[in-house]
This record gives structure tokens, C-alpha cells and sequence, in this order.
């Protein structure tokens, strides 16, 4: 996934990052028919989103082709705010509903190497919980992070999803939990 500041749809270092991992994967594959799937949070106009959602997707379509993934491969989807990972009302300006999926023949392009290593997941799971934790009390999530940068993975991995669950926020790999197991969330 690459997410997007409000009422952009310009692409971040990490967004760069990431469009090249899914090129990446492409040319390991060989080919693949990619679905590049664009979104909106809440605020704006549905017309406006929908119109926004289709250029962040057109966006990283032309980021895959600048990393060598061929234009005719490549499926442009805008959703606009209809399809949000962060449940809100109307209005809502949510960082994680701003997005582009990248998907290569119905799967999440990249989500299998996440899986592979402990060590990153981890780190994502820390990453999203200090960009949505509510105080700075200690907690067990803390904790938790604290075991993730110490290289206690599983016990910390463990918490960190549970806290996500919890509280309603997606994983880093919406659908997936540790050890690349399939998940729906329940809400």
C-alpha cells in the first residue's frame, strides 16, 4: 500500500520506496496483471474523491512503468471514499484511508516478504501503534515494542496485533497476521 498526504496525490520517499518493491515483485514473477487501486478519506465531495482516488492511482501506475513494469500490465481502480481501511463519519481527514493498493494477480503485491522476517513486521506493527497510540503511558504495548527492538519477536508481535485489533486499527498488511496467516477483520 502507499498512503498519501490530504489532497495529495504526489508520492512520499516511502511511497517510492514501496512501488519499487512492487516492481520488484513483478519482475520475479515474470508477469502479472496489476490492480492499482486508489482511495479517499472522507472529507470532500464524493465526485472530488472519487476524481482524487483515480489520480493517486494513475500516480503509481506511472511510478510502476518508471520502475519497469509494462503500462499495458497495469489496471487503474478508483474507489474514492467508499471502501475505507479506518471506519469514520463524513469529514474525516484518516491518514489510512488515503491510499493506493497494489495488487498482482489477486494478491497484495509484496505482502509475502513481510511475513518472511519478524524483525520488519515487527517494526511495523511498533510504527503504526506509536502513530495511533492515545497517551504516553507505559503500557504493554510499550512493552511490547520494547521486546520487538530487543529481537523477541513473537511475544511482542503477539500484543502489538491484539492492540490493533483491539482499537480498530488496520494491520500493516491488511488480511494477514502473523506468520502470514489469512485474517478478516471484525469489523
Amino acid at each position: 500500500m502507499v498512503f498519501f498526504d490530504w489532497d495529495r496525490s504526489n508520492l512520499s520517499a516511502q511511497a517510492q520506496s514501496t512501488i519499487q518493491q512492487a516492481a520488484q515483485a513483478y519482475k520475479t514473477r515474470g508477469s502479472a496483471r496489476v490492480t492499482a487501486t486508489g482511495h479517499t478519506d472522507t472529507s470532500g465531495s464524493e465526485a472530488y474523491n472519487m476524481a482524487l482516488s483515480l489520480r493517486r492511482a494513475n500516480t503509481v501506475k506511472g511510478a510502476l512503468v518508471q520502475n519497469g513494469v509494462p503500462a499495458q500490465s497495469i489496471s487503474v481502480v478508483g474507489r474514492g471514499e467508499a471502501q475505507p481501511l479506518v471506519a469514520t463519519g463524513d469529514g474525516v481527514r484518516e491518514p489510512q484511508n488515503r491510499r493506493v493498493e497494489i495488487v498482482m494477480d489477486g494478491q497484495v503485491a509484496g505482502v509475502p516478504a513481510i511475513f518472511r522476517d519478524p524483525a520488519a513486521y515487527c517494526k511495523a506493527l511498533s510504527d503504526k501503534w506509536r502513530q495511533f497510540r492515545t497517551s504516553q503511558v507505559d503500557t504493554r504495548e510499550a512493552a511490547a515494542i520494547a521486546q520487538c527492538e530487543a529481537g523477541n519477536y513473537e511475544p511482542g508481535i503477539a500484543t502489538l496485533e491484539k492492540a490493533h485489533i483491539d482499537n480498530r486499527l488496520p494491520l500493516p498488511a491488511p488480511g494477514y497476521r502473523w506468520p502470514g496467516q489469512p485474517y478478516t477483520a471484525p469489523y
